[in-house]
C-alpha cells in the first residue's frame, strides 16, 4: 500500500501475480486472505475493491453496447457475495489482456481516487469503477476491471435505432421537471422540437461530466459515442471508463514550468471539446453516422477550412434538393443559427479559439426559450448573418422581405468587427458565392429576349497577389445555360457556358458617409431612397436599441475602399450556337440584364462594408449591396 498525496492507495505493477499486498492500518485495509482490498478516502469516501472470480455469477450473454477493444474481453456478471455492498448488482467484467490494456485498467483505478472526493458528481456523470480481479496464471498476471453496468446500449447504438427518439424519451422519462433543465416547458411536439430537446439534455449532461473532469485536472481524451452510456436509473450520461484520462500537469500543479503546463492544459481541453463537437454533430445530423459522409465532414476540417462555413459545405452533401426538409439542418438553423455557432466554436481550427464547457453550457443553443441568456456581440453578428442567409434561400416576391433583408445588411455593416484594411487582407482571399443584391434585376418571366439565358451560380474569387502589398485580383465567374427552343419554361437543357471578368484591385482605408437630408436634418439617409426613413425608425425601436452599440447614429462608418484597375472580360461556350438569332453579343447583353452590374463590371465595386470568416458585403457605386457567402466547392 502506497500513500499518494496523503491518501492511501494500492500500487500495482504489470506482473500482479508477483506483487503482494501488505496489510496497513489507517486509510486502507486488506482482508486476511488478501482477497479484497478496500481503500477509503478521507474526503468524501470511496471504495476500490479487489475481487475474485468466485464472487460473481457470469451471465451467458453480453450487451451489444459494451463491445471492447481487441485486447479486451467483456463479460456481464452479478455479484453473489452476500458480504459485499454490491450483492445482487449487475456489473461488467472487462478482462484486459495486453500490457497496454492493463495499464489502462490501473489508470482507471488511479483516476477514481481523484474523482471520488465529490462522490455525487462522480456517481452521476462517470461510469463507476468498483475494483479489479487479479489472479496469477502461468508466467503472467491477468487483470480484470470491474465497473458499473449502465444499460445495454452506448449512445451510438441508441442513435442507430429506427425508433430511437420515442424510446430514448421513454428511457429518460421526460416530464415537466426534467425538460425544465433545458428551459423547455413542453413535452412532445414536432420531431424537430423533440430532437432539439433531447440534444440539449444529452449535451448538457456531457458538458457537466467533462467539466467535472477538467476541474479535477484531467482530460478524458477518448470522448466518442461508443464510450458514452445513458443510465436508465438516474437518467444521466456516463462519460465512460477513464482508462486513458491524462493529467494536465506532467510534473504536478506546483511545477516551475507553469507556461508549459498551461499550454498542455489548453491543448488537452481543446482536444476534448473537439471530440464533443463531433459527438454533437452526429447527434443532430444523423447522416454523419454513415462513415463515408463523416469522412467527408472530417476531411473538410482537416484541410484547415473554417468550421463557421460548415453549413455551406453540408448543404451540398446532406440535402441539396430540399434544405428545409432535413431535421438536423432545421435544428441548427433555429434561434438565428445558434447551433451552427456552437458547432463552429467546438470545432474551431485553433485550440485557443475553442469554447470551454462552462461557456458552452451558457450558449443560447443549449439554453431553452425560458432561460434568459445575454448574447455576446459575436452571437448577435452571427445571428444577423444567419438570418440574412436564410431569407435569401427563399423566393423573395414581396417588398417587405426585400426591406427586411436590407435592414439586416445595414445592421451587419454597423456591427462590422473587421473594418481595418489589414483585417480584410486576411479574410478576403477565397471563393465567394453571390447570394443577394439589393439592386433590381430582371428575369425571364415577363420577357421574350433573343437569347434565353438561365443564370447559374455567380462566384467572386479573390486572390492576394503578394503579401508585400495590398493588391488583390478579383475574378467574377458567371455560369449560365443558353436554352434552346420555345419550351424553355419546362425544358432547361441547352448550351452551358461561363463568363469571366478579371480585374486588379488595391485596398485602402475609407469611410462610408451617411449624409443628412436638408429638410429633415434629424434623420439620416442610408443610401437607398426608399429605406432612408424606415431604417432609422427600425433602429430606434426598442427591439434594436440594445443591439446597436451607438447612442447616436453615426454620420459615417469605416470601410475598406476598393480601387479597380483594368478589366478583362472573356466568355466560353460548351458547344457551337445552332440558332441564327442567338449571337455571343446577345448572350452577353442578356447576362448584363440579369446579373448585378457590379459582377459584370467590377470597377463598380467601390468599398467593402462587412467581412467575417463566412460572409462578405460589398457596395457598388450606385449604393446597392451585394451579399456573399464563402464557398467550399
Amino acid at each position: 500500500m502506497a500513500a499518494i498525496n496523503g491518501v492511501g492507495f494500492c500500487s500495482f505493477s504489470d506482473n500482479l501475480s508477483k506483487k503482494k499486498l501488505i496489510k496497513r492500518r489507517g486509510n486502507g485495509s486488506v482482508d486476511g486472505d488478501g482477497r479484497r482490498c478496500v481503500i477509503k478516502e478521507e474526503e468524501g469516501g470511496g471504495d476500490v475493491m479487489r475481487f475474485k472470480m468466485s464472487d460473481f455469477k457470469v451471465l451467458d450473454r453480453v450487451s451489444i453496447g459494451l463491445g471492447g477493444r481487441a485486447d479486451e474481453v467483456v463479460f456481464e456478471a452479478i455479484v453473489k457475495d452476500s458480504n459485499s455492498p454490491l450483492n445482487n448488482i449487475k456489473v461488467v467484467l472487462r478482462k484486459l489482456i495486453s500490457t497496454q490494456a492493463k495499464r489502462r485498467g490501473m489508470r482507471a483505478i488511479e483516476v477514481l481516487k481523484k474523482l471520488v472526493r465529490r462522490k455525487l458528481m462522480y456517481h452521476s456523470y462517470s461510469m463507476q469503477v468498483y475494483g479489479y480481479i487479479s489472479s496469477p496464471t502461468s508466467g503472467r498476471g491477468s487483470f480484470t476491471l470491474v465497473h458499473g453496468y449502465h444499460g445495454s446500449f452506448s449512445l451510438r447504438h441508441w442513435l442507430q435505432q429506427s425508433d430511437w427518439l420515442p424510446v430514448l424519451e421513454a428511457t429518460l422519462a421526460l416530464d415537466e421537471e426534467s425538460v425544465r433543465r433545458v428551459g423547455d416547458d413542453t413535452v412532445g411536439g414536432p420531431a424537430v422540437s423533440r430532437q432539439l430537446r433531447i440534444t440539449r439534455i444529452l449535451m448538457r449532461d456531457l458538458l457537466i461530466g467533462v467539466n467535472y473532469l477538467h476541474s479535477h485536472g484531467l482530460a478524458h481524451t477518448e470522448l466518442r459515442l461508443e464510450n458514452v452510456h445513458i443510465s436508465p436509473v438516474d437518467r444521466h450520461i456516463k462519460v465512460g471508463i477513464l482508462g486513458n484520462a491524462a493529467d494536465f500537469y506532467e510534473d504536478g500543479p506546483n511545477s516551475s514550468t507553469l507556461d508549459n503546463n498551461m499550454d498542455r492544459r489548453q491543448m488537452m481541453i481543446a482536444f476534448d471539446m473537439r471530440c464533443l463537437g463531433f459527438m454533437m454533430a452526429k447527434m443532430v445530423l444523423r447522416e454523419l453516422m454513415d462513415p463515408l459522409i463523416f469522412m467527408k465532414f472530417k476531411s473538410f476540417l482537416m484541410k484547415g477550412n473554417d468550421p463557421s462555413c460548415l453549413r455551406e459545405f453540408l448543404l451540398q452533401i446532406l440535402c441539396s434538393n430540399s434544405p428545409s426538409g432535413n431535421v438536423g439542418l432545421q435544428i441548427l438553423d433555429r434561434n438565428w443559427g445558434a447551433g451552427w455557432n456552437l458547432l463552429s466554436l467546438l470545432l474551431a481550427t485553433k485550440p485557443s479559439k475553442r469554447i470551454s464547457c462552462l461557456d458552452a453550457l451558457r450558449h443560447p443553443f443549449l439554453c431553452g426559450p425560458r432561460w434568459r441568456v445575454a448574447p455576446s456581440m459575436d452571437i448577435i453578428r452571427w445571428g444577423l448573418g444567419s438570418t440574412a442567409v436564410r431569407i435569401t434561400e427563399e423566393y423573395i416576391y414581396k417588398q417587405p422581405q426585400r426591406n427586411r433583408l436590407s435592414y439586416f445588411i445595414e445592421l451587419m455593416e454597423m456591427l462590422n468587427a473587421h473594418s481595418r484594411p489589414k483585417n480584410w487582407l486576411e479574410l478576403l482571399p477565397g471563393k465567394w458565392r453571390l447570394l443577394y443584391c439589393t439592386g433590381r434585376q430582371i428575369g425571364l418571366t415577363l420577357r421574350q429576349p433573343t437569347a434565353r439565358v438561365l443564370i447559374g451560380d455567380v462566384y467572386l474569387t479573390i486572390n492576394r497577389a503578394s503579401k508585400l502589398n495590398t493588391s488583390l485580383s478579383f475574378t467574377s465567374d458567371i455560369g449560365f445555360t443558353v436554352m434552346n427552343g420555345r419550351d424553355w419554361p419546362h425544358d432547361k437543357t441547352g448550351i452551358t457556358g461561363k463568363l469571366e471578368v478579371n480585374s486588379l484591385f488595391w485596398l485602402t482605408s475609407g469611410r462610408r458617409l451617411y449624409l443628412k437630408e436638408e429638410k429633415t436634418s434629424e434623420k439620416l439617409s442610408f443610401g437607398q431612397p426608399d429605406n432612408q426613413d424606415s431604417l432609422a425608425q427600425k433602429l430606434s425601436a426598442k427591439k434594436w436599441r440594445k443591439l446597436v452599440p451607438y447612442k447616436e447614429f453615426p454620420s459615417s462608418l469605416p470601410v475598406a475602399k476598393l480601387v479597380s484597375g483594368d478589366i478583362e472580360v472573356t466568355m466560353r461556350l460548351g458547344d457551337n450556337l445552332n440558332h441564327n438569332d442567338v449571337t455571343p453579343s446577345s448572350i452577353v447583353q442578356e447576362i448584363r440584364v440579369q446579373v448585378p452590374p457590379e459582377m459584370f463590371d467590377l470597377s463598380r465595386l467601390v468599398c467593402g462594408t462587412y467581412v467575417d470568416s463566412r460572409l462578405l458585403v460589398l457596395r457598388g457605386v450606385n449604393g446597392s449591396a451585394l451579399l456573399f457567402t464563402r464557398s467550399m466547392c
